[in-house]
């Protein structure tokens, strides 16, 4: 019963962000995840160090036993286009700082953290995992001009 309430919780919660683009909305993502990443843990603290480890981890996919990470379709540098591993198909710069489009839709960031945390990892990601990769994603810079 608590975990249903702890998932109830969270899902009302994070259906309350506000849909921004770029490193703003992003901020808002890592912040709500924070939050709910802090009912399990009061301590909790995102990282863009954890975030960074998270991101590169390597996990066996349970299809074909290849290892595989976020990093291996969205590169070793998440401000580059990325090229999915399997199809070939072109991927967007990941992070927010080079790709404002990326955090700004609240159903399309769930949706990519459920398909793809069950696909590399083989479940979904805690609210932990989330808010470090977002915080993370967030601390890259741009490259200069």
């Amino acid at each position: 019963m608590r975990k249903f309430a702890v998932v109830l919780f969270v899902a009302l919660g994070i259906s309350s962000l506000p849909a921004q683009a770029g490193v703003d909305g992003a901020k808002q993502f890592a912040e709500q995840y924070a939050k709910h990443a802090q009912v399990a843990n009061p301590g909790f603290k995102p990282t863009a160090e954890a975030g960074r480890d998270f991101y590169t981890k390597k996990y066996e996919r349970r299809k074909d036993n290849k290892e595989e990470a976020c990093a291996s379709c969205h590169t070793d540098n998440p401000l580059n286009k990325g090229k999915h591993v399997d199809t070939g198909k072109p991927i967007q710069p990941l992070s927010p700082v080079t790709n404002p489009q990326r955090f700004s839709d609240l159903q399309k960031v769930e949706t990519k953290f459920k398909k793809h945390c069950n696909n590399i990892i083989g479940r979904d990601c805690t609210p932990a995992e989330k808010s470090n990769y977002v915080t993370y994603l967030m601390s890259l810079e741009a490259p200069k001009k």
